[in-house]
Order: C-alpha cells, then structure tokens, then sequence
C-alpha cells in the first residue's frame, strides 16, 4: 500500500483580513446615556417569543460617542444557562472597532444576578481593561424589567 506525504511549504499561509462595513450612518445610530436607553435599544432588538425560552448573552458595541454600532449574540443556550467565550466577546469589539460595551444576558424570568453572572462580568471586564474596551454596564432583561449592574454598584 503506498502512502502519499504533501510537502509542507512553509510560506504557504492564510490571509486574514479585517474589516468593518457600517450599514447604519452614524448620525442614526441610537446614543445612550442611561441603562433605561439600554433596555429600550435591546427590547427593540429582542425576539420577544425567546426571551423567557431560553438564556442568551448578547453584547451592545459602542463608539466613543456612545452610539451603538451594534449588537452581537455571542451565546444562545438552554434554559438554565449558556457557555460565554470572553475571546468572542472581544473578537467582536475589535472587529467593530468599538470603544465600549455593554453586556446583557436573559435568564427565564429572574432579574437577580447569580455568582456565576458577577464572575463573567469580572472576566469580561478584566479583559477589557487590558484592551482598553471597557464594559459599562451589564443588564440582566426579563419580559417585565431589567436589571442594571452599573446602577446597583455591582460593576
């Protein structure tokens, strides 16, 4: 039985590009100033028929002006939970070029945060200190409210 090896060229690599395309002028993008404005851009956005389904965690990215460029589902999971990848996270905030953010996740219906909320908000926050992409807030949304970490002082 013959095998046959494929010399490796070791310049022979992947390209990878960055990029950013706007599909919104800046001038109407939505700026926020308080965790009421969060909510109220993220209701709008939400498929209202999963947010008591199941937990996402979805990432607002915003420009220095606070405009948001955009919003980012970075995990979709079951009902008592969901896996956020900090790397995802941050690959989106560069990508975007964004200078801020904002984290939110849905649970089925409980507006408190859980230990493991506060340790991933500090994961998150650790790692954009060092990328200078600072998390602002993080809001914890049911049908029926939210729940603001920056407000609470939990941030």
């Amino acid at each position: 039985m013959e095998t046959s090896e494929r010399k490796i060229d070791w310049f022979e690599v992947a390209e990878i590009k960055l990029s950013y395309s706007a599909k919104v002028k800046t001038s109407h993008r939505p700026r926020v100033e308080s965790s009421r404005q969060l909510y109220e851009v993220f209701a709008k956005v939400w498929d209202q028929d999963r947010i008591e389904f199941v937990e996402d965690f979805k990432v607002m990215l915003l420009s220095r002006a606070n405009r948001v460029s955009g919003i980012v589902t970075i995990s979709s999971g079951g009902t008592a939970g969901t896996v956020v990848d900090v790397k995802l996270v941050y690959a989106a905030a560069i990508k975007a070029n964004a200078s801020s953010e904002i984290l939110l996740n849905h649970p089925s219906g409980n507006l408190s945060p859980l230990n493991q909320d506060l340790r991933l908000t500090q994961r998150v926050k650790e790692a954009g200190k060092i990328l200078d992409i600072p998390v602002l807030d993080h809001l914890i949304m049911t049908a029926e409210g939210f729940y603001s970490f920056a407000d609470y002082g939990v941030l």
